[in-house]
């Protein structure tokens, strides 16, 4: 246990230590703010924001309770909001949780309950953000002038407080507890799926969830894979793997992301040297031009050193994190993620830089990288796990 010891300065662990955490009353009138502003712009009378089987997460940023598997919030400046959610077993904590919200049992009809609340408040023109099936959606034209507001609720999410920057701390110290546990108990002979139980082990006890474990093994004298797999086999490790991973665990909506690559009882062969020296080269070119104001083209331009290397990558070089994937998501001169994103970096965004180099063949390839908050003129990094090629094993 003591291995596993999440260490946090005092105000973090102050959050932690709350029976349900909950972001202050400034915090809560600061997002509702700016979604009166989103509202007034799109001139709708009501916001309905959406959960569906636990997908979505505005009801969360909304109220502060996660949504199970169907929630309806009505929002409404300067009105108390009223929720239809569902089970019946989930309603007593969802009243505890949710802030400022009268909470009802949906009944297992909760959209029609939702659209006679919206008629009794004579609603005529609805703003909506989060998952809607689409039989639900034609239900709700038929009595309102629909306005779908999600590109306007990731944009409301981009630039994060310095309270969600804190919550965002918490899920990187997290993170870092399911790599640094990793790294000391990876040994010959355990399977990748026993390598994911070491990394959620870690942290479950402090209140952390899983968000993903990504973990990848292959032989470096004969690798079959270049990138971290999303789903674990019983492949086990051996002695001269190496092992990349992608490791996100959550604080409630608030995740860390790391990536990092080891040998096991091995040194590293010539080939996964270059890769990862050309990986961790990458990730220090970019973030030396991260900052307020750093265009998308400054940030492929610095990631050229792939390419001059001869490699490639697979996965994304960048993307906004927290809360959702969000832009900018960048791939690499030879690997677009599409056309560059028409923005600037912004204070206050958070990214994750993982320069996934890989053979062109896509033969092999190592992971690096991690969550980290744009500065002024900068970047601050939010996790505290060592950068390296590391060697774990019986050996090591």
């Amino acid at each position: 246990m003591a291995a596993n010891e999440l260490k946090l300065e005092p105000r973090l662990k102050a959050i932690v230590e709350q029976e349900y955490p909950r972001f202050s009353d400034a915090e809560y009138a600061r997002r509702h703010k700016r979604l009166a502003g989103v509202m007034e712009t799109a001139g709708v009378d009501h916001l309905l924001v959406v959960t569906n089987n636990r997908a979505g997460n505005a009801t969360q940023w909304v109220t502060g309770w996660p949504g199970t598997v169907e929630a309806y919030t009505i929002f409404k400046p300067g009105v108390k909001m009223t929720m239809y959610m569902e089970w019946y077993n989930h309603l007593p904590l969802s009243k505890k949780i949710a802030r400022d919200v009268d909470v009802h049992w949906g009944e297992h009809h909760g959209m029609a309950r939702t659209i006679a609340e919206l008629k009794r408040r004579g609603a005529k023109r609805v703003g909506i953000m989060g998952p809607l099936v689409v039989s639900k959606y034609r239900e709700l034209e038929e009595h309102f002038q629909m306005v779908g507001l999600d590109t306007e609720y990731v944009r409301l999410r981009m630039i994060k407080s310095e309270e969600e920057i804190d919550w965002l701390r918490i899920g990187a110290a997290l993170t870092d507890l399911g790599l640094a546990a990793l790294l000391r108990e990876t040994k010959p002979g355990l399977t990748e799926r026993e390598l994911g139980n070491i990394v959620e082990r870690a942290y479950v006890g402090h209140g952390g969830t899983t968000m993903i474990h990504y973990i990848g093994r292959t032989s470096m004298a004969k690798p079959h894979i270049f990138v971290p797999p999303q789903h674990p086999s019983p492949r086990t490790v051996e002695k001269g793997d190496v092992v990349f991973c992608e490791l996100s665990a959550f604080w409630w909506d608030y995740a860390g992301q790391v990536l990092r690559t080891f040998t096991v009882d091995a040194e590293p062969t010539p080939l996964y040297r270059d890769l990862y020296a050309t990986a961790e080269a990458a990730f220090d070119a970019v973030t030396k031009v991260v900052r307020h104001g750093a265009t998308m083209q400054e940030i492929i331009d610095a990631a050229g050193v792939i390419e001059n290397n001869g490699f490639t990558v697979c996965d994304d070089l960048m993307h906004g994190f927290g809360g959702g994937y969000f832009p900018p998501i960048l791939g690499a001169k030879s690997r677009p993620a599409g056309p560059l994103p028409k923005l600037t970096l912004e204070e206050n965004m958070t990214v994750v830089v993982q320069p996934n180099v890989i053979m062109r063949e896509q033969s092999a390839g190592v992971q690096v990288g991690e969550l980290i908050r744009v500065t002024k003129t900068g970047f601050e990094r939010l996790h505290r796990a060592e950068r390296g090629l590391f060697r774990v094993g019986l050996a090591a």
